[in-house]
């Protein structure tokens, strides 16, 4: 039996075996940084294991320096997405009545504090809620955009505004009937 390749396995074992304890970084003369298994003056010591073996990156640690008497800070609240899903973009609405239905879509919900806000034809409107109605829609061309505010008015996100059209059947008298 051959004992090389089970000296060469032996080999690349021990050698990652000993890259797994650490290695080191410095950074040269002109400015490159270097990293090594082997010591060299002025190095610093890297532990391995904050590294991702496939990427690369550091892999995020629960940082030691936050104590129980200091609040951590919170990341601002975002919302995900806004948009108006009724009426659609370019959609045209036959024989409403004057009653046009409204739905909104908003990721998460709505947080306390924050009010919707709806633009239909450019006018200002809070609505309670993500379905609504909004009365006397007739015939042409309508505009609708929504946009969640903070407490102090200010917007956090828009939808993309939708541009729909209400279309509605005229009958005609004929005369003598």
């Amino acid at each position: 039996m051959e004992r090389r390749p089970i000296f060469a396995l032996a080999g690349l074992l021990l050698g990652s075996l000993a890259l797994a304890d650490g290695a080191y970084k410095w950074v040269d003369k002109d400015g490159v940084v270097h990293y090594s298994d082997v010591p060299v003056e002025g190095a610093e010591v890297v532990n391995i294991s904050e590294y991702s073996r496939t990427t690369g990156a550091r892999i995020a640690r629960p940082s030691s320096r936050t104590t129980a008497d200091e609040p951590a800070e919170e990341e601002p609240f975002r919302y995900e997405s806004l948009a108006v899903t009724s009426p659609g973009p370019e959609e045209t609405l036959w024989n409403i009545g004057g009653l046009l239905n409204v739905s909104l879509a908003l990721s998460p919900s709505l947080q306390p504090g924050h009010e919707l806000r709806v633009y239909f034809d450019g006018e200002q409107r809070t609505v309670q809620g993500a379905s609504f109605q909004i009365e006397n829609v007739y015939r042409g061309v309508h505009n609708i955009q929504a946009e969640v505010v903070d407490a102090t008015g200010k917007a956090v996100i828009r939808s993309k505004p939708n541009r729909f059209y209400v279309q509605q059947n005229t009958v005609i008298a004929r005369p003598g009937t």
